[in-house]
């Protein structure tokens, strides 16, 4: 803990070389940008080392800030009540859980691949195979039976709006699930409800939504232990899809090796740290996670440039595909964008599948490294949403992000891509690859015109 706090200090009292000559206002002409953020965590470390104003307490209404890093609260509460100037920012989509609510991810994901089958045909549609068989429960309970006793394999339940592992359990015989349903520990807190035409003394308690899915029983495994991939995705728009993608992330293993042989047991099956740190033999010094960059190098150590090369097309091409699912139903707004947590799981044929996505990727770090990760994560997201005006509009890549759509796939033809086998272009996804951020920015800001003037806000 002490190295956190340590590492943070010097984060916030250190100016990034990139930011010499170009970070915040030249003071009596304009003035600095105001924050608002309504967390503790790493994101105000970040913010503050930027030079920005603090705007501090006030109601959730007021709107003297030009960027707000809120909570999805305040987003279904207060964002619809607001007038924003031109130039104010917030961190989330008005209806952000299209994608990042479990049962409504599967739902809208089932919509788009029924259109692309209708519209393209099944080649085009088996692009949306990336995520396994899934149903609402217990509104899909029926079909789900029916598909249970084509597949009578293990399946695994999760509840739809929660995350960190909880309420999660794999299962094998349908009776495991009735007992589910009388097991008030997977039941939302007592709702009592008048049901419709009676006189007011029936009453029932509503069941928490879960989604059921078919688990992934062949993980990749690494020394015997499986693992999830965590990387993160930036969307600026949806209309026209704007993605960016950033290069680094981490892989996060569990600390039992992997067997079937006990399903009950989720440091075996959950790789959640909030699962994790709670084994017997957990070492928070060790900090089970490798970087992707590592991983990277080890899969192709083991299976070849070209068999890798597949696999991170393929995860570029995931990311795409579920963006796409939710861009006609996502509201879109010029005030919004959305940093996403994807979480991936490789199965033992290298095929990725999307375990979930997170609209609020947990920026809490659980080491120093996880903590120096993060912050280059969420600098360079300032960076691209720059409310400073000193990027073109024209850049594809920004310290460690880069831009993979933008209203179609961004090539990658500058000569950027010289590793590659692949004998067509391909997607400017550096996925793994070397983050050399800082010189990069150096450049980029080198001749980056004058800080644009942020309108007063009276």
């Amino acid at each position: 803990l002490n190295t956190m706090n340590k590492a943070a200090r010097n984060f916030v009292s250190s100016k990034p070389s990139y930011f010499q000559s170009t970070r915040g206002y030249k003071p009596g002409a304009d003035r600095p940008v105001r924050y608002k953020c309504g967390f503790t965590n790493t994101i105000l470390d970040v913010l503050r080392a930027r030079g920005w104003q603090e705007v501090r307490g006030g109601n959730n209404d007021d709107t003297d800030w030009d960027f707000y890093w809120c909570d999805v609260g305040w987003m279904r509460e207060v964002f619809d009540h607001l007038y924003l100037e031109e130039h104010m920012r917030v961190c989330h989509f008005r209806n952000h859980y299209e994608l990042t609510r479990k049962n409504l991810m599967v739902k809208n994901f089932k919509r788009f691949r029924k259109q692309l089958d209708r519209e393209f045909g099944k080649l085009e549609a088996s692009k949306m195979d990336f995520f396994p068989a899934s149903y609402e429960l217990p509104t899909d309970y029926h079909m789900f039976v029916e598909e249970f006793k084509r597949q009578p394999s293990i399946w695994i339940m999760k509840p739809a709006n929660k995350s960190q592992g909880k309420g999660i359990f794999l299962f094998r015989r349908l009776k495991d699930i009735v007992e589910w349903k009388k097991n008030s520990s997977y039941r939302s807190p007592a709702i009592q409800q008048t049901l419709p035409g009676n006189s007011g003394d029936t009453e029932r308690e509503i069941v928490e939504t879960y989604v059921v899915s078919k688990y992934i029983d062949n993980p990749y495994l690494i020394g015997g232990k499986k693992f999830d991939i965590r990387y993160y995705v930036l969307v600026v728009s949806y209309t026209p899809l704007k993605v960016w993608q950033y290069r680094e992330g981490f892989a996060r293993f569990s600390y039992s090796r992997y067997s079937l042989d006990c399903i009950e047991d989720t440091f075996v099956h959950l790789t959640n740290v909030a699962i994790q740190k709670l084994a017997p033999e957990y070492d928070p010094e060790k900090d089970c996670k490798w970087s992707i960059e590592s991983l990277r190098t080890y899969l192709t150590a083991r299976h070849g440039l070209e068999k890798v090369e597949q696999l991170m097309r393929a995860m570029d091409e995931l990311v795409i595909y579920s963006l796409k699912a939710v861009q006609k139903t996502i509201i879109n707004d010029k005030h919004c964008f959305e940093l996403y947590g994807f979480d991936i799981l490789l199965d033992a044929n290298l095929k990725p599948w999307l375990l979930e996505v997170n609209a609020s990727p947990s920026l809490t770090a659980s080491s120093p490294q996880d903590y120096a990760l993060k912050t280059r994560i969420l600098d360079d997201m300032l960076n691209v949403v720059d409310m400073e005006g000193r990027l073109t509009g024209n850049e594809r890549r920004v310290g460690g992000y880069d831009l993979i759509w933008n209203d179609g796939p961004v090539t990658c033809d500058d000569g950027g891509c010289h590793f590659t086998t692949s004998p067509v272009p391909v997607v400017n996804s550096f996925l793994g690859c070397r983050n050399d951020r800082d010189k990069q920015l150096r450049q980029l800001f080198k001749h980056s015109p004058t800080p644009k003037k942020v309108s007063t806000i009276s």
